[in-house]
């Protein structure tokens, strides 16, 4: 594909076909480049084009450092390889694309010996620019493989191919089955910063690695642990306990013991099932306390919990007791709070708690069936 020929190439860009890949420097490396898209088939898309072009006035420049002292700057040498490619390809297709033209691509051979255009572009703008490019034009998140794209070059994510019928969201052409594994080897390059890194994260993580991290990533906020709403409210800690205080209007608590009273002139009513969540801080720390009915079976069944304002990890250093009871009688639970990682509904459909069936808490009530009263105290410790 690089034989001398004298010819110009590449909608306008004036590289020279008779160019050797050792004139070019780093010939192995360049090379290389080239047998990656080749393996690829026809992917030389207007992606990679377009890299070509905003990069236009500093290709050659590049190219006559050898790759391996520019790690993050071989995406160039791709883009170039990627364009002559895709000339050659379009010879054959003249009907699949046309190539887009730029003035400034016209310019690249007057500013190859310009000392000037030999100052590489910082790592940080080309990924900018690829991670812009991984961006999924439907939902707007990062693409994963399978990446997709048009016979024009645009690219979606394989969740919304879908969703589309098959039909590209920008120029309206069907899909087929093309993957566009240029541009998914180009993400292999990339190291990206974690998305919660104003979250106090200062890792930085391969492209492919950098989804498991975040989901898993210490630093990543917390949702709001009030289970009467949907809340959508996130933060960190110190901001959610604020938030429970002014807008859910939440009883704030110090200490590591409790006694609360919980009376329902309808025990019989399950509706708004949510009675009661309380913050309780010691130790350094903020626990909820959530006490509520909910409908399991035909009858109502009333649950105690515990759940701890950070981290499971954290949380196992940490046991409670709960305890209830009446009419000469008690119950009592012990066990581990859980995180506020766990959402409030996962946590009482497992039962992780003290439960009470209705029965039982009418009897604890006084045995008259008309009116329930409930006495639940409790206590936190630190294990050693």
């Amino acid at each position: 594909m690089f034989e001398p020929s004298g010819e110009k190439v590449g909608g306008g860009v004036g590289v020279d076909r008779a160019m050797t890949c050792d004139q070019l420097g780093g010939g192995d490396t360049f090379a290389a480049g080239k047998d990656i898209l080749e393996d690829d088939g026809f992917v030389c898309s207007y992606i990679i084009w377009q890299l070509a072009e905003e990069y236009a006035l500093d290709l050659l420049s590049w190219v006559y450092f050898d790759l391996r002292s520019l790690p993050g700057n071989w995406l160039c040498y791709l883009a170039m390889a990627s364009a002559i490619t895709h000339v050659d390809d379009m010879r054959s297709k003249p009907d699949v694309l046309d190539l887009p033209k730029s003035e400034d691509t016209m310019e690249i051979c007057k500013n190859a010996n310009d000392p000037s255009q030999h100052a590489a572009k910082p790592n940080v703008t080309v990924a900018s620019s690829v991670r812009e490019l991984l961006e999924c034009p439907v939902c707007l998140n990062s693409m994963y493989p399978p990446i997709h794209q048009c016979s024009n070059g645009h690219t979606l994510c394989s969740g919304c191919k879908p969703r589309v019928h098959n039909r590209c969201p920008t120029c309206r052409h069907e899909l087929g089955n093309i993957r566009c594994l240029a541009l998914e080897k180009v993400a292999a390059s990339l190291e990206l910063p974690c998305k919660y890194q104003n979250f106090g994260c200062t890792g930085i993580y391969p492209y492919y690695s950098k989804l498991k991290h975040e989901s898993q990533c210490a630093f990543r906020p917390y949702s709001c642990p009030y289970a009467g709403s949907e809340c959508s409210v996130i933060g960190d800690i110190p901001y959610l306990v604020a938030h429970l205080k002014d807008d859910h209007k939440v009883d704030m608590h110090s200490g590591s013991t409790f006694n609360h009273r919980y009376v329902k002139s309808n025990p019989h009513e399950v509706e708004n099932a949510t009675w009661m969540l309380t913050v309780f801080s010691c130790f350094g720390q903020y626990f909820c306390l959530h006490f509520e009915a909910f409908q399991h079976g035909m009858a109502p069944v009333y649950i105690a919990f515990l759940r701890f304002m950070g981290d499971d990890n954290e949380a196992k250093n940490y046991s409670y007791s709960l305890e209830v009871g009446g009419n000469g009688r008690k119950m009592i639970w012990q066990g581990v709070p859980r995180s506020i990682r766990d959402s409030h509904r996962k946590v009482r459909d497992s039962f992780d708690g003290l439960i009470i069936q209705r029965n039982m808490a009418l009897f604890f009530s006084g045995g008259d069936r008309k009116e329930l009263k409930l006495r639940v105290t409790g206590r936190i410790w630190k294990e050693q």
